[in-house]
């Protein structure tokens, strides 16, 4: 079976060589460094002691500098699992999940075609090279001078100029004897519609070679120097050579250096890339005239884990990084991520590298947002959210953000960071004794004793009442999926840290008009048996009254009723202890640890699960049943605060 052009190198991209690899031999971790994909092992070709085998996952090849094996993740898996060439293709493909293509019987005759088309974009990158010299180009080089680029620059980018000539290009390429099939085919030239001779797509433009990850010329780009242009910007082209969305500016480059340790830096255009590599930036990347793409974001966490998109500063480079985020969430998996350098106001990387150097640039990476707080700032910014509702609707839109990733451990995470930022935002702003000490107040911040805020550790028994409570809530549910839509707005609200409470809750959701049966079918084909197993193996599950007498709709009705008051009741009495325990850092001390000790150790006995019939309620101001040691904790703890005030 023959395979089309590009497959291969598709393939390699896709596919992590020390990941491959790592199935088959132990990493030597002294020696090796995978933040840098620098990986070293005993050789699996041949027995020894030492880590003579290399990987160079960034690359994509590996050597044993004993017995001389080389190769990529192709050659490997042959040589370990003893398979030809295309079954040790097709494993990797189902590994990447790239389909394998249909039988190609000119797959040769392809791969013929594009290496001639390789070779007339090289005639014409250095036919564009030598035009830059000329006199046609003295505007070209002065604009060239006037953006800091000197000849070691353009060497290094090998920057040309395309003369404002029809057919100037077109000529030369004649001239050397390329027939007129390849210089339209490569992108090069076009056809007119009276169908005459072709002209040339670049004129009066500086030009920018662009060079696939084997460092092939594939593309060009070109920068208008009329004002007048239609475009100030001009790529070439779709060509068999080039896919826009499927390639990066300074690809090879920037791999390389981002091996030795640089961060990778990706930028908007051709003059950011150029700016910041000759300032010292050297794993610098840019997309191809349009927003990142999910082929393009895969290229860069393959040179690294945690890309810095550095944006213009200014309402659109801000856009530009939501509508990455939006691209980003489902794609996250553990340790790869994207961090984000905003520019200042009206300024691009190229405007701050010459305004104020490499240092201020450098500042600004250091600094970069992960993408928690940039999506966090997307929600917030500008919106005025002073009321129940307003705040219900950022709850929503964030659990919507959260819910489109689909690593479970990363959606818990993002989970607990958003509850942090909105705890932040909208706990009550208080003065004086018992808040925050006013800026230039004098007071004296304590800090507590660790022995006070080891006595609060025992409140942490409310998270896994809380659980309990999310698992009883859920399992009467499916068992009465009617009572859904009487529940579907504090269902909603419901913050589960747990994914596979959060996965059934957006299932029952989903199908709030399904019977029992439909809805269990439903949840076991999407999200498997094991959620619901675990559901049915909690000991509070199995002895909860309503789901015991499963024809008893009022009983579950009430069971609900209850269960969403006390869950209400936890968190706030979770958030009114964490306000207090702020107070607690100008005033603890012995007596204080003591009975604060004393009142968490009678509420972890009182509300025990599972002894319930000792405790004694009292109602809320909300009309919540909650526990009177619940209270006294609570009160106890401010009680105290009180005293130690009066006492200072």
């Amino acid at each position: 079976m023959s395979l089309p052009p590009g497959f291969l190198d598709e393939l390699r991209t896709r596919t992590s060589l020390a990941q491959v690899v790592g199935r088959k031999v132990l990493w030597d971790n002294r020696k090796s460094n995978q933040a840098k994909g620098d990986m070293w092992a005993p050789c699996p070709f041949h027995q020894e002691k030492t880590a003579s085998f290399h990987v160079d996952d960034r690359k994509g090849f590996y050597y044993c500098f004993g017995c001389h094996a080389k190769g990529d993740a192709i050659s490997f898996v042959r040589e370990t699992e003893n398979v030809d060439f295309m079954e040790a293709v097709e494993i990797l493909a189902r590994e990447a999940g790239l389909p394998m293509p249909a039988r190609d019987p000119k797959a040769k005759e392809k791969a013929d075609r594009n290496a001639e088309l390789a070779d007339v974009m090289e005639q014409a990158v250095r036919h564009f090279r030598l035009q830059l010299s000329t006199g046609a180009a003295a505007e070209a080089r002065a604009y060239l001078a006037r953006r800091g680029l000197d000849d070691a620059a353009l060497s290094r980018f090998e920057i040309g100029f395309a003369p404002d000539a029809r057919q100037g290009l077109y000529r030369h390429l004649r001239d050397k004897g390329v027939a007129d099939d390849l210089i339209v085919e490569a992108g090069l030239c076009a056809r007119p519609d009276d169908g005459g001779a072709p002209y040339d797509r670049f004129r009066d433009r500086i030009v920018f070679p662009i060079r696939d990850p084997r460092g092939r010329a594939i593309a060009l780009g070109g920068r208008a120097m009329s004002p007048q242009a239609r475009a100030k910007y001009l790529n070439s082209p779709a060509t068999p050579l080039f896919d826009k969305s499927r390639n990066l500016y300074n690809h090879a480059p920037a791999r390389e250096a981002a091996g030795k340790g640089q961060p990778l830096v990706v930028a908007e255009g051709y003059m950011d890339v150029i700016a910041l590599v000759t300032h010292g930036f050297e794993a610098a990347v840019a997309p191809l005239g349009t927003a990142i793409t999910e082929t393009q974001l895969g290229l860069l966490w393959r040179i690294a884990d945690e890309p810095v998109v550095a944006l213009d500063g200014d309402r659109a480079g801000l856009q530009a990084a939501y509508r990455l985020i939006d691209l980003a969430l489902p794609l996250l998996e553990a340790g790869k991520g994207l961090r984000f350098a905003l520019m200042p106001p009206g300024q691009d990387p190229d405007d701050l590298l010459r305004a104020q150097g490499p240092a201020a640039l450098r500042k600004l990476l250091d600094e970069a947002l992960p993408m928690v707080r940039l999506l966090w700032r997307r929600e917030t910014e500008g919106r005025s959210l002073d009321s129940p509702e307003r705040r219900a609707a950022l709850d929503k839109a964030l659990r919507a953000a959260v819910g489109r990733i689909r690593d479970p451990s990363i959606r818990t995470h993002y989970g607990e960071a958003f509850r942090s930022l909105r705890w932040e935002l909208f706990r009550p702003a208080r003065q004086g004794f018992g808040g925050r000490v006013r800026p230039g107040s004098g007071q004296r911040s304590l800090s507590p004793m660790s022995s006070t805020r080891q006595s609060l550790l025992v409140s942490a028994g409310d998270e896994v009442t809380g659980h309990l409570r999310e698992a009883v809530i859920l399992a009467t549910l499916l068992a009465h999926p009617a009572l859904i839509e009487e529940v579907a707005a504090p269902l909603e609200a419901l913050e589960c840290r747990d994914p596979d409470h959060d996965a059934l809750r957006t299932a029952l959701l989903a199908r709030p008009d399904a019977d029992a049966a439909e809805l269990r079918a439903a949840i076991e084909a999407t999200l498997g048996t094991e959620p619901l197993e675990r559901l049915a193996a909690t000991d509070h599950v199995a002895v909860t009254p309503c789901l015991r007498r499963p024809g008893d709709v009022e009983l579950a009705r009430q069971t609900l009723s209850e269960e969403f008051a006390k869950l209400d009741a936890i968190r706030g009495l979770q958030m009114e202890i964490r306000e207090a325990e702020e107070d607690l850092a100008q005033v603890a001390d012995e007596t204080l640890t003591w009975r604060l000790g004393q009142a968490a150790e009678a509420n972890h006995r009182a509300t025990r699960i599972g002894h319930e019939d000792k405790v004694e309620y009292e109602t809320g101001p909300n009309g919540a049943r909650v526990s009177r040691a619940e209270r006294d904790t609570l009160r106890a703890l401010l009680d105290s605060i009180a005293d130690s005030k009066g006492r200072k």
